[in-house]
């Protein structure tokens, strides 16, 4: 059996997710990796058959999403390209993590499309929905990566067809222990923002990971530092608590890993605040973004906040298992 699988490359939580999928499906034929996307932080260490351009959404630096640049970098020719020359219809089995190139190939050679991400469930009726009505969110995130079938992860197993997160290897295997600090992962905050924020929150030490600065550097309590795979893992596994985006991969090993979290969900991303209404459906605190008027909720998350406890067992195998069944 000749399978495709498309992987999302903006973030690091489709990729991580990927590490832990590829050699279950591995055991079923012969495998092509399909990566698309302009900000691919994580390098697979498996062979890519297709780096594609494809659709990324560009992070700023203002707590959301830069639309000039990510407009500024859509190519629709090159698109189409690309979605042309795919020949999916030689594969017996195409599964998506968010991909558009491969959904949209699928969809124009009318050939099935797995869907397996975050994305699917996150408009499922079957998850708690922020209160906000975003209809052009909702429009962006069913059209994006089209699919027919569809596997979902959420932070809870809100339905059969919905999976609690799969955590990978090396964050169930690292040690947990609490040394006092908070690491903090804001992609599209910029540096000082975050800096000037957090010096006001004495007495606390912030580790915060950075996507804009090549050069670590310290100011009072904070401590930022160039993004870093093992370290950042290192950072959240021995902190306090973490504060992030409300994305879906750091948050669910921030879970996994029983640490304190807070989540500020990107502007513009319907996506975050659609998994940061699940996070406060689940007790986790939410705060819009870093303006001075949020201070009293992180002073309170700093005193007061709890972990909440989760069960993410290791369901990948199971999973794959399900999708070749129902799909083959």
């Amino acid at each position: 059996m000749r399978i495709l699988y498309a992987i999302q490359g903006t973030g690091n939580g489709h990729l991580t997710r990927a590490l832990d999928i590829i050699p279950v499906l591995q055991k079923y034929g012969t495998l092509d990796l399909l990566v698309s996307g302009c900000q691919v932080d994580l390098a697979l260490p498996y062979p890519v058959k297709y780096r594609l351009r494809g659709l990324s959404f560009i992070f700023g630096k203002n707590g959301g999403v830069d639309f000039y640049k990510t407009f500024a970098q859509v190519n629709s020719r090159s698109f189409f390209r690309e979605m042309k020359l795919l020949q999916v219809q030689e594969y017996d089995l195409v599964i998506s993590d968010f991909e558009p190139i491969s959904a949209w190939a699928c969809t124009w050679a009318k050939k099935a499309c797995i869907g397996l991400s975050n994305q699917v469930a996150v408009l499922s009726p079957h998850v708690p929905q922020p209160l906000e009505n975003d209809m052009l969110g909702k429009l962006i995130l069913r059209n994006y990566a089209p699919t027919t079938a569809h596997y979902g992860f959420h932070f809870a197993r809100f339905h059969d067809s919905i999976y609690t997160p799969i955590i990978r290897k090396e964050v169930r295997q690292i040690p947990v222990t609490n040394q006092g600090h908070y690491t903090v992962y804001l992609p599209a905050h910029e540096d000082h923002k975050i800096v000037n924020r957090l010096t006001q929150l004495k007495r606390v030490e912030w580790q915060v990971f950075s996507k804009h600065n090549k050069q670590e550097f310290r100011l009072d309590n904070v401590w930022v530092r160039p993004v870093q795979q093992e370290a950042f893992l290192q950072s959240m596994a021995s902190a306090s608590g973490v504060l992030c985006a409300a994305g879906f991969g750091t948050p669910s090993e921030v879970l996994y890993l029983q640490k304190k979290l807070m989540v500020v969900p990107m502007k513009n991303q319907f996506e975050q605040v659609c998994n940061a209404a699940v996070l406060q459906h689940m007790g986790i605190p939410t705060i819009k973004s870093l303006k001075k008027k949020h201070l009293p909720a992180l002073h309170q998350w700093l005193a007061e906040g709890q972990t909440v406890p989760v069960h993410y067992p290791d369901e990948t195998e199971a999973l794959v298992e399900r999708i070749i069944l129902e799909n083959t």
